[in-house]
């Protein structure tokens, strides 16, 4: 990479690779919808309740049916096209969201209701992200791999980013139920783009769906430290400092319920900004170490985010956590990509998914119940500071996560290779 594109983002696999563009635009898409009923539930909650808890609980109901169907979603995806499994799991989404804009129709709209189709979303997303992560290295080369994440970074922030925002203006100008029925469409629309890209059917080495192919996705996991150190240094910053389900408290806080849009993309524009100066990721090889650095930084501005009490400071300080987070992401979206044998990718994916999204749906518990205690500000600081000692003991007690480097990994130089001789 020149010098002068050391710091811009790689666009390179959109051009070289016909279905990651299919994916790519497909998923942007549908991102954005997502996003306006990211923000739709627990307005509407909000709206219905008035209650911390009520709001946390939204994300507590998620966090069974996520550990249960990531995980068999991710021995799914070992075993059948990760294609269609992607597909098919788009459209359970689109019939869950359809459930919700007909409920938010009703003169009294049902909260259980609600909280049920927030489990159907998390086990449908426990389902299809295994497969949607499990499928890129089948679609982009190994060296291209890096870029692509990060493109992938900056398709999910644009939709973070844009998403809520329009949300925000949806629910305020219209109602609730405008916003879900803007989901629908864009669920509609990613469905015939994701029928564009070809079929990736499963590894001649991937075993059959079953409880021992479970666990063997899990023994090797937990036989590699430098993967370990993914997942709980992601679970212990999420768990610890995820605030969001306090953004419509946070916002009126401020003397700002306006500004709810804003809480929600603020870390998402941190996100962004570091995503497209991210070329430099590509030749960094101390992944571990970047992991470490970028995980405290999350957790100091959340802490700051939590002590000051204007609008502006919030945002800034959401931001730099949001910075901080996407660095993290990138880094350990790469370990993940160029270290796993695809014939066990889909069962780490699944793994994946319960280390960057459970920590954030326990977390969003965790934030409301001490913020309902105590208050808003101090559940926002001690978070931080919570989770940069935890994210330091970790990086103590796992020297491999923390030493890793992409050059000399045994795992790393073996994909690679492997890769390499495929292409020869």
């Amino acid at each position: 990479m020149a010098k002068k594109d050391r710091f811009t983002i790689d666009t390179a696999p959109l051009r070289k690779y016909r279905d990651f563009r299919y994916l790519w635009t497909s998923g942007l898409i549908s991102n954005l919808g997502s996003m306006i009923t990211y923000v739709s539930i627990p307005f509407q909650i909000k709206e219905m309740t008035h209650s911390y808890l009520a709001v946390g609980i939204s994300g507590a109901v998620e966090l069974v049916p996520l550990i249960v169907f990531g995980l068999y979603g991710g021995v799914l995806a070992d075993a059948v096209d990760r294609k269609k499994m992607i597909w098919a799991t788009e459209a359970a989404a689109l019939l869950a969201t359809s459930t919700l804009l007909i409920n938010s129709l009703q003169s009294r709209p049902s909260l259980i209701l609600i909280y049920v189709v927030a489990g159907l979303f998390a086990a449908v997303d426990g389902m299809q992200r295994p497969s949607a992560n499990a499928i890129l290295p089948r679609i982009v080369s190994h060296g291209d791999l890096p870029a692509a994440s990060a493109l992938l970074s900056l398709r999910s922030q644009f939709g973070v980013i844009v998403g809520p925002a329009i949300g925000g203006v949806i629910i305020s100008s219209f109602t609730v139920s405008a916003g879900y029925g803007v989901d629908v469409a864009t669920f509609v629309i990613s469905l015939i783009l994701l029928w564009q890209v070809g079929a990736v059917p499963p590894n001649e080495k991937a075993e059959k769906p079953s409880l021992a192919a479970l666990f063997n996705g899990l023994k090797y996991a937990v036989s590699r430290q430098d993967l370990l150190g993914t997942y709980l240094v992601d679970l212990a910053a999420m768990f610890f400092a995820m605030p969001n389900a306090l953004f419509p408290f946070w916002a009126d806080h401020l003397g700002a319920p306006w500004a709810l849009g804003f809480l929600y993309a603020a870390g998402t524009v941190g996100a962004i900004i570091m995503t497209l100066t991210s070329g430099w990721i590509s030749t960094y090889r101390f992944h571990g170490r970047a992991i470490t650095i970028a995980a405290i930084g999350w957790g100091a501005a959340i802490a700051m985010a939590g002590v000051v009490h204007s609008l502006i400071w919030v945002l800034l300080f959401l931001a730099i956590a949001g910075a901080s987070d996407m660095v993290s992401a990138l880094f350990r979206s790469t370990i993940w990509n160029q270290t796993i044998p695809d014939e066990l990718r889909g069962r780490l994916s699944g793994i994946e998914l319960l280390s960057y999204s459970v920590g954030p749906l326990a977390g969003q518990l965790r934030a409301a119940s001490i913020a309902s205690a105590t208050s808003l500000s101090f559940s926002v600081t001690s978070g931080g500071v919570i989770c940069i000692g935890m994210v330091l003991l970790l990086a103590g007690l796992l020297p491999k996560f923390r030493k890793y480097d992409a050059t000399t990994n045994e795992f790393s130089v073996a994909e690679r290779k492997k890769r390499e001789s495929l292409n020869e």
